[in-house]
């Protein structure tokens, strides 16, 4: 077939149902927005500690059970132990007062055998309390985030395939039913097991209505709506439904119920089947041209324009090309060594994005408008890499906002108690600094790769980025032996991954490179030869046409 965008453009570049495409297609990331992190609640630990059977203790022997610890330099009950229940009781009952004719010091302790006893100020249960995730457990709530996270590896390799086989639309709306089933199933979780499994099930169908809905609106916008809908309208949209969840969770503060609610909202998606359309282009590549010509024409009579008698034509077919693949990134020491660079860069913003927005519950001050503030953060590090990276170097504008985001991390260890929003503050920044960063090496590492390897570039970037959210709440967990260490670890690699970035090459105002050899050609800081390709042959850039090409190569970054 001809080129499908002049076969098109009758349609023009807005118009009625483009506008309505767009917007029914972002309404669907609002629910990757607020079912991706509710574990931030559901696994938050509240304030506990040993549970004190119904025997007959004094007042004051009820109060002095619990052993008071040393934590940053503050005195806080113990929460995972307490003095020997035998002995206490025996205390107690020959009349003896603790402090005064007993040292507590020199008591016998002992675990918490009879359970523990949570505090309900802000959580009436969850899957802390339900399953008594703490102490010698506790290992278990990073670990159940880290499920949703292999979910979304697993969904991100099988998406792509199951799109490119059955369409675009239905996968989207099979992966939304997907997630319905799957949050509806973990909310009758009867063991933390189950809930980890089922939270498997809810990364991959997320991941895949993300993948499936960014890919369909590529294909059925056009240029300019297209260039809209991959740098804004999806990202905002998320946020929205990312600052939709702390007031969903603040409203229902029992976990059961807030999954129901959260399943129940894609319910709402059903009535969209009827109004998004399926991608022409991929029913062209299925040889159903003429089920695509209906769309188009139908495309047509939205936007008050006459379609010709035949919209698609034939073209003589194209030579087969070479298929490539990850061998191939091996073969030269130029693109492995970017590659590495890549995927360091990919896998440090990912730990310190997932890092900071699963911390949130662990901030000083109520964990709901932490949550909302981290969600709020992000809006504005959209529109303004947006706005930067029309005219801003790529190099220059990721390494300064990595190195920001670091910064900030590691000066919160230097700021006193007293001064928590001061330290609230930093980590927010931090959060717009990762956003930004987060925005930006998308679009800079498709930009880098050739198009013989972008897909496979941006493929393995995407596995590393996945092994980076998987690492990230391990990261947060180390926050239960020292707060201040995980921001040290997250602004540490985060510094280390800014200064790793200097050696990729720049990419503004660059053609994008096709062929492996033009990669090869105009890439070569990274092996410390700067072969300028430009100046050597004489070619002038064309800086117009160069930002035409790269507003297209955001639709591949999916």
């Amino acid at each position: 077939m001809g080129d499908y965008d002049e076969d098109t453009a009758f349609l023009g570049q807005t118009g009625p149902y483009f506008w309505t495409a767009f917007f029914l297609l972002n309404t669907v990331f609002v629910s990757t927005g607020f079912n991706g992190l509710y574990i931030v609640f559901v696994g938050a630990t509240p304030k506990h500690s040993c549970l004190i059977p119904d025997v007959n203790l004094t007042e004051a022997w009820r109060e002095a059970i619990i052993p008071v610890t040393l934590v940053d330099g503050e005195e806080v009950q113990s929460q995972c132990s307490r003095y020997r229940l035998d002995v206490v009781r025996n205390l107690s009952a020959e009349g003896y007062v603790p402090g005064r004719d007993v040292n507590l010091t020199e008591l016998g302790q002992e675990g918490c055998l009879d359970g523990w006893s949570y505090s309900k100020e802000i959580y009436q249960s969850n899957i802390v309390t339900e399953w008594d995730l703490v102490c010698d457990n506790q290992w278990k709530v990073p670990f159940a985030s880290s499920t949703l996270f292999v979910g979304y590896l697993l969904g991100s390799l099988v998406s792509g395939q199951l799109s490119d086989r059955f369409g675009r639309k239905k996968v989207v709306f099979f992966s939304l039913a997907a997630q319905c089933v799957s949050v509806t199933l973990q909310s009758f979780s009867h063991s933390w097991r189950m809930f980890c499994i089922m939270f498997l099930f809810v990364g991959a169908s997320q991941i895949s209505i993300y993948i499936s809905a960014f890919v369909l609106g590529t294909e059925v916008l056009s240029k300019t709506m297209r260039v809209i809908f991959t740098t804004l309208g999806a990202f905002l949209f998320y946020c929205i439904g990312y600052m939709t969840l702390p007031w969903i969770a603040y409203s229902i503060r029992e976990w059961r119920t807030l999954l129901a609610v959260l399943a129940a909202t894609s319910v709402v998606y059903i009535p969209l089947w009827w109004f998004i359309p399926e991608s022409p282009r991929w029913l062209i590549t299925q040889g159903r041209v003429e089920e695509a010509e209906a769309i188009v024409r139908d495309a047509a009579r939205k936007n008050k324009v006459e379609a010709p008698a035949v919209i698609f034509k034939e073209s003589e077919a194209m030579p087969p090309t070479k298929t490539y693949s990850m061998l191939d990134v091996l073969k030269s020491q130029n693109i492995r060594c970017i590659t590495l660079m890549c995927l360091i860069l990919w896998m440090a913003i990912n730990i310190g994005y997932f890092g900071l927005s699963l911390n949130t519950s662990n901030l000083s001050g109520d964990p709901f408008m932490n949550c909302f503030l981290s969600a709020a953060a992000e809006v504005p590090a959209y529109v303004v890499s947006t706005c930067l990276l029309r005219k801003c170097p790529r190099r220059a504008l990721l390494s300064s906002f990595l190195f920001i985001g670091g910064g900030l991390l590691l000066l919160i260890q230097f700021i006193p108690n007293s001064l928590q929003n001061l330290a609230l503050a930093l980590v927010m920044t931090g959060k717009f600094g990762f956003t930004m960063a987060f925005s930006i090496v998308y679009i800079y590492t498709a930009e880098i790769y050739p198009t013989v390897l972008r897909n496979v570039g941006m493929g393995m970037c995407s596995s590393a980025a996945r092994i980076g959210s998987i690492t990230a709440p391990y990261v947060i967990y180390l926050g239960t032996y020292n707060k201040i260490l995980p921001y040290i670890l997250m602004g540490s690699l985060t510094i280390a991954s800014s200064v790793v970035n200097f050696f990729l090459p720049e990419t503004l105002n660059r053609d994008l490179p096709e062929t492996v050899d033009q990669m090869q050609e105009c890439q070569g800081l990274c092996s410390g030869l700067k072969k300028k390709k430009y100046v050597e042959t004489g070619e002038r850039e064309n800086p117009t046409l160069h930002h035409e090409t790269k507003s297209d190569v955001q639709s591949l970054t999916a």
